[in-house]
């Protein structure tokens, strides 16, 4: 078993390699024309057309979503039965800013891992899949594919992440957006003043509340809001008033527990300014993301052969939220971090779309393809792989993390 699997990691060494190039092709020209979320079908088509090519049963428009898509092979992938792994491929850029997440090195990585697998063990005992997961910066495509039951039966769900540190897995949070809405009563400030009810002066006091909320609120979470809605006119006093808030909680419960105590600001503001509050989410909630150490430990040791080495997160900081979190409450998964450019730099600017673009980019996107296709090749041909990480999963979703 050893000797068979050594021979298959060289083979996929080998299978990416000889991509190497088309893959670059592809990641440059996802960066080239970025597409943001929903809108991706440039990308969405490129994808899908060249696991089409090498012979992936490809079912675009899944999960009512006309950008996402779902590219399976395998003996049982209409069958069912055997180990079932599934690649998730990101590929939304952000407005005004393009690829300055690295979404484009996401899509050729996953994309470089699923033919390389396919080739290195066709035929595949068991289930292999692509999955095109569009709108993860805004809208979370993953949600709906998940409602959609895409992921039912996954042994594990693997990607990786560009960024700025080397890590076995993402500190990602629990984030919701909350829409906060006041309802007064108009009135001239001079003529009839006590007649008025300020829906814009309610959402100010909410905003004062939530900052004494703010000191006393646990690691990993967090409120930022803005004004939506105040007013029209200086002379009227505004009948409604309206804020957005982004919500972050470390866990899913904690995020839960959070929108509650909006709620119940919001509604105490209402009763001590005479209005009316109405306290509504804006689209899905992204869950917290649950490492599975099994695998983030097989895809660590295939990338070492790289020569990347990748440490645990260090403690205390958080790197935002992904709709990969609902994902991973569901099915075991990972989400390593691999930098493209220095700590001292972020994403979701213009140095790191350029990084995107770079040599070193480049290389990191041809050595987690080939790390994600090892650990892809672990779960569908060792038995104790699956075992033990729906072990690992369920040991921490018993401990709710």
């Amino acid at each position: 078993m050893t000797h068979s699997l050594e021979s298959v990691y060289a083979r996929i060494e080998q299978e990416v390699a000889a991509r190497a190039d088309r893959l670059w092709d592809v990641s440059l020209a996802l960066h080239r024309e970025p597409e943001t979320a929903y809108e991706e079908r440039r990308a969405a088509g490129l994808l899908a057309g060249e696991l089409e090519r090498a012979g992936f049963l490809v079912e675009r428009g899944v999960a009512g979503l006309p950008t996402a898509f779902t590219a399976r092979t395998g003996t049982a992938a209409e069958l069912g039965g055997g180990p079932s792994v599934a690649l998730l491929m990101e590929y939304d850029a952000l407005p005004q800013l393009g690829h300055a997440c690295g979404h484009n090195l996401i899509a050729a990585a996953g994309l470089g891992a699923a033919l390389a697998v396919r080739a290195a063990l066709d035929p595949i005992a068991g289930t292999l899949s692509a999955v095109g997961t569009p709108a993860e910066e805004t809208g979370g495509g993953k949600l709906d594919e998940v409602a959609a039951g895409l992921f039912d039966g996954v042994d594990a769900a693997l990607m990786f992440h560009p960024g700025v540190y080397d890590w076995t897995w993402a500190p990602l949070t629990a984030s919701a957006q909350v829409r906060v809405g006041f309802h007064g009563r108009a009135a001239h400030p001079t003529g009839n003043p006590t007649e008025g009810i300020d829906a814009l002066g309610a959402l100010i006091q909410l905003f004062n509340t939530l900052g004494v909320l703010d000191r006393r609120l646990p690691a990993g979470s967090h409120i930022q809001g803005i004004v939506t809605e105040g007013g029209r006119a200086t002379n009227i006093v505004p009948d409604y008033a309206e804020g957005l808030f982004g919500l972050r909680g470390e866990t899913t419960s904690a995020l839960a527990e959070l929108v509650d105590e909006l709620r119940s600001c919001a509604q105490g503001v209402a009763l001590a300014t005479g209005t009316t509050a109405e306290v509504t989410d804006v689209g899905g909630r992204y869950e917290h993301f649950r490492v599975n150490d099994v695998l983030s430990g097989l895809f660590a040791r295939h990338l070492q052969a790289a020569g990347i080495t990748l440490t645990e997160p260090e403690a205390g900081v958080y790197l935002g939220s992904s709709d990969i979190g609902n994902v991973s409450t569901r099915v075991p998964a990972i989400h390593p971090f691999v930098a493209i450019m220095g700590s001292k730099g972020s994403d979701h600017t213009p140095q790191f779309a350029r990084a995107a673009a770079g040599p070193r980019g480049r290389r990191v996107m041809l050595a987690a393809a080939r790390a994600l296709a090892g650990t892809a090749a672990d779960v569908l041909l060792r038995p104790d792989v699956p075992a033990r990480a729906w072990a690992a999963f369920e040991k921490k979703a018993a401990a709710g993390l």
